[in-house]
């Protein structure tokens, strides 16, 4: 079990599975059975910062080569000068002291000024008692009463933006908690300067959790139902990939002007900047990446959830593979990319500070939201799924509730959906057993000619494909992990890349391959600093199964650039064994 965090980090499996899924893939590409059993082993950690010093159950090492190499995962751009900041959640940001966000100057589109209203009281708030679950649907299987339901709430919500504009449950002010909370509106109590934002770390998932709460239930307060229950996309079901219906009717209060013209009728969602025009392939490579980010390339929980964030992080230490693959792919095939007219910054969808106002935001992020379910619930391996680090557990927000209260609550007290009173409707999970077929013959790396030793090319940019020769830990199929450190990005830009491990046959269009090891990508949005830094960590072990590295001592890297890779900067790329950290 991996050490996560300075203070007092341990991690504990989820006990139970309380689904039941057919996942017989529905594509023709090939699938193939992948399961492991679930473990449950502790790896206790205590913290004594005072002598930065972590004593663990394999012995005591330093305390800031853990910050500067958990899994590559901390880099020294994110650090402070006051060590003992890390032994502190993040506390709720001061809407007192909220300032125009850094917005993209005259060329946006939209005004960027998204601060909340401020309230006088702020109410610690406990969960209700659950009456009545609400079950969750799939958009795509609605019945015209839910629509029905569902477009007179968002009616009455945006309604409440005419009749009182200051009322924090009318759309724009809903849709103004994502542009406040993610683009740069507030700083870190505490820390003067330095951005509070909830992308790119572990606070990802309990944040956008309690934002579509609220956002629920105030909903079925405007129409008088406490049984509403907001749809989900099901993008990860090919049944699902394409923009639901409800979403497409012009004369609809779902509907958005500001998405891509492409998006509409059959189109078929490309989670994965692949470019490719032939559907099935668009079907595959968005199984395969779903797979890969779910189950393939995660070996320990921050890989999936994300990099700890604490009091005096630095903005964006590190998405975990979720955030980071199919949410972002949907926000960028939805946002406009006219990159010359009005909408030049990707309004609404594919930016951070404009995202809340398309309807359909909501419902991605519900399918989202129902992966962390999934993961926590279904996906069976031996990676702790739940972080019990004082750090995350008490990290904090701020919400408006649906009686128009300021309220605050904790990251920790939303680990299971059913106790906030709403489920899943169970569908399909073809992606759950999508592993690429394994390599028919030994790669001749010798035929990657243009290839170079990592100390040769570091840092790169990434304006074209980089091939990068890199050590193992240790020969044939060890359990390793790749770890890619110091990506610094533009961080107004979408960016998106590729990895692929001893890959011959060039195949960019194609991530259903066994060589396909897993991607990065980022949503605009402005902070303080117009660079970010970030780390990412793509498990091996089953790509060293299925494209035979024995007696192999190093592997080559290949990263494919998908998105604005010439605002890309990869400072470090190592293999490092898979429970060990990097530095």
């Amino acid at each position: 079990m991996a050490c996560l965090q300075a203070s007092c980090t341990v991690l504990s499996t989820n006990p139970g599975s309380h689904y039941s899924y057919s996942t017989r893939p529905l594509s023709a590409k090939p699938s193939h059975l992948f399961t492991h059993p679930r473990r449950n082993h502790r790896f206790q950690v205590s913290c004594d910062a005072k002598k930065n010093v972590e004593s663990t159950s394999q012995g005591k090492i330093d305390r800031r080569n853990m910050l500067l190499g958990l899994g590559g995962l901390y880099g020294a751009a994110n650090l402070v000068s006051n060590p003992v900041a890390y032994a502190d959640p993040v506390q709720a940001p001061d809407f007192t002291k909220c300032g125009d966000v850094h917005d993209f100057g005259s060329g946006a589109a939209l005004d960027a000024k998204c601060c909340p209203p401020v309230s006088n009281k702020i109410i610690d708030y406990k969960l209700p008692p659950v009456q009545t679950m609400r079950i969750r649907p799939a958009a795509h299987r609605t019945s015209k009463e839910q629509v029905a339901k569902y477009e007179e709430a968002i009616k009455r919500m945006k309604e409440l933006d005419t009749t009182d504009p200051e009322d924090p449950r009318g759309f724009m002010q809903q849709a103004n908690i994502h542009c406040a909370y993610c683009n740069g509106a507030h700083d870190q109590v505490g820390f003067k300067d330095l951005d509070f934002q909830v992308h790119n770390s572990w606070l990802f998932f309990p944040f956008h959790r309690w934002y579509l709460y609220f956002y629920e239930r105030i909903l079925g307060k405007l129409i008088g139902d406490p049984t509403f229950a907001l749809p989900f996309w099901n993008w990860d079901n090919p049944k699902g990939m394409t923009l639901p219906p409800i979403f497409d009717n012009p004369n609809s209060p779902l509907y958005d002007a500001l998405r891509d013209p492409k998006v509409t009728g059959s189109a078929i969602a490309d989670l994965t900047f692949s470019g490719s025009t032939d559907n099935p392939q668009l079907v595959a490579n968005n199984l395969t990446s779903i797979y890969s980010e779910m189950v393939r390339s995660v070996s320990q929980t921050i890989d999936f959830m994300g990099i700890p964030y604490c009091a005096g992080t630095g903005p964006g230490p590190g998405a975990g593979s979720s955030e980071r693959g199919s949410h972002t792919g949907i926000h960028w095939w939805v946002g406009t990319k006219d990159t010359t007219g009005p909408n030049k910054f990707n309004e609404d969808m594919g930016n951070f500070y404009s995202a809340g106002r398309d309807p359909v935001f909501y419902c991605h992020h519900s399918n989202v939201d129902r992966m962390w379910t999934l993961w926590r619930d279904v996906v069976k391996n031996d990676v702790p799924k739940d972080i019990t680090s004082s750090n995350y557990l008490n990290a904090e927000f701020l919400f408006y509730d649906e009686n128009k209260r300021l309220v605050r609550v904790k990251a920790g007290d939303c680990f299971d959906q059913r106790k906030l009173g709403y489920d899943y409707e169970r569908i399909g999970l073809p992606w759950l057993n999508y592993r690429p077929p394994k390599k028919a013959a030994k790669a001749k790396v010798e035929n990657i000619s243009d290839a170079k030793t990592a100390a040769s090319v570091l840092p790169v940019n990434l304006k074209k494909t980089v091939r990068v020769i890199v050590p193992k830990s240790a020969k044939g199929e060890a359990k390793e992990r790749l770890v890619l450190e110091d990506i610094e990005t533009d961080t107004r830009k979408f960016i998106k890349f590729d990895v692929f491990i001893n890959d011959e046959d060039d195949k960019v269009e194609e991530l259903d391959r066994a060589e396909y090891a897993g991607s990065f990508a980022q949503v605009p949005h402005k902070t303080k600093k117009k660079n970010g830094k970030s780390n990412i960590s793509l498990k091996l072990t089953d790509i060293y199964k299925d494209i035979d590295v024995s007696d192999d001592d190093t592997i080559v890297v290949t990263i494919v650039p998908r998105s604005n890779g010439e605002h890309v900067t990869i400072g470090g790329i190592k293999v490092v064994p898979e429970a060990a950290s990097s530095s």
